[in-house]
């Protein structure tokens, strides 16, 4: 098997969406960071010129990803698998915490998330699971219940941090590839059902789920404490109207909307923007999901069409989870949209899930 792939041509749709949203994130970075950069750094440009640097190595990985031959990844789906599960242990005794979560691993000047990484570790391991049990795998005990296992185990880690956002990414990708890669329907709603009891404990059991459940509900209810955040998020979106304020005159990136420049930054996007920002931003999102979905129908094997559904899913679910959240519409929970918020681990391993995805495409027979 060779290295990579000589033969074949990118799909010139999903690269020109990725590049695209990948500019219009570095643009909003600087205009949301701008000023905080200015109180904490002396400098507007501090974010900017860190989310410049992610972009430039995401893309190095991406061209990578893209030559390299996906078949490649089969060989290295359980090691890869192994190391994500040890870094998901590792950061919860040596992990920063930000903000009372501990999802970060200090490596000098880069903070290693290590739940990005399993999120791409357990989408290769799946695909290959599934391709090679396929027909082993409506066998609940022999088939799904080993890959239920460690999809519980990565689940668990995650929510210890905690991370609930990334840990329903994980658990929603892989369900969209067993139901691809043809599980037993009757067993995964059986599943479904059982799970519903667990999440009314994970929320249960953790006061400030609860309450954001509640702020989700009615966040005029306590408009200073847990309804804050949605709150500013609405504001800035209404503020923006059709064509926006302009580029760099949002108001609400002066302390008053947190993580303006991270888990919200699609609300400053739309102040400033407009409806119409917005509606480019979820178009080109459309457009990454149209053609993955694409890619996956026609690729040479199972296993790179369930890879293609998983790297898809895990973008496409993420931006739908984040935009959900900034707009209301789904509880307030701390996850990034893909190519745009600042962040080194998310942007660089977006990056190269395109890159591995572009591969596939290259690898279609006309």
């Amino acid at each position: 098997m060779a290295l990579f792939t000589r033969e074949g041509s990118i799909d010139l749709i999903v690269f020109t969406a990725v590049i695209v949203l990948l500019s219009i994130g570095l643009v909003m970075v600087f205009s949301a960071s701008s000023v905080m950069g200015i109180n904490d750094f002396r400098d507007p440009y501090h974010y900017v010129k860190r989310q410049i640097l992610w972009a430039v190595l995401g893309l190095i990985f991406m061209y990578i990803a893209a030559r390299i031959d996906y078949h490649i990844y089969q060989y290295v789906a359980l090691p890869g698998l192994f190391i994500a599960i040890i870094l998901l242990i590792l950061v919860l005794f040596i992990g920063e915490d930000i903000h009372g979560s501990t999802r970060w691993i200090r490596l000098g000047f880069f903070n290693l998330q290590p739940s990005e990484v399993a999120k791409l570790a357990m989408v290769n391991y799946t695909a290959l699971y599934i391709a090679n049990k396929r027909t082993r795998l409506r066998k609940f005990l022999s088939g799904l219940l080993p890959l239920l296992i460690i999809l519980g185990l990565q689940f668990g880690l995650i929510m210890m941090e905690p991370d609930f956002g990334t840990a329903m990414t994980l658990i929603f990708t892989v369900v969209i590839i067993l139901f691809a890669g043809g599980a037993h329907l009757g067993q995964m709603a059986a599943l479904g059902c059982l799970s519903v009891p667990a999440l009314y404990f994970l929320i249960k059991f953790e006061p400030y789920r609860a309450k954001r459940l509640l702020a989700f509900l009615d966040p005029w209810a306590d408009p200073t404490g847990t309804g804050w955040n949605i709150i500013q998020s609405l504001t800035a979106i209404g503020s923006g109207g059709f064509f926006g304020l302009g580029l760099g005159n949002s108001r609400q990136k002066f302390s008053y909307l947190p993580e303006h420049h991270t888990d919200f930054i699609f609300a400053i996007l739309c102040e400033e923007l407009g409806f119409i920002g917005g509606a480019l931003v979820l178009a080109l999102f459309f457009l990454i999901a149209w053609r993955g979905l694409r890619i996956a129908l026609n690729a040479p094997d199972l296993y790179g069409s369930l890879l293609a559904i998983g790297l898809t899913s895990t973008i496409g679910f993420q931006a739908l989870l984040n935009i959900g959240v900034v707009t209301g519409v789904l509880p307030v929970t701390g996850i990034t949209l893909p190519f745009i918020s600042y962040g080194g681990s998310s942007l660089i391993i977006s990056l190269t899930s395109v890159g591995v995805l572009l591969n596939i495409s290259r690898q279609i027979r006309s």
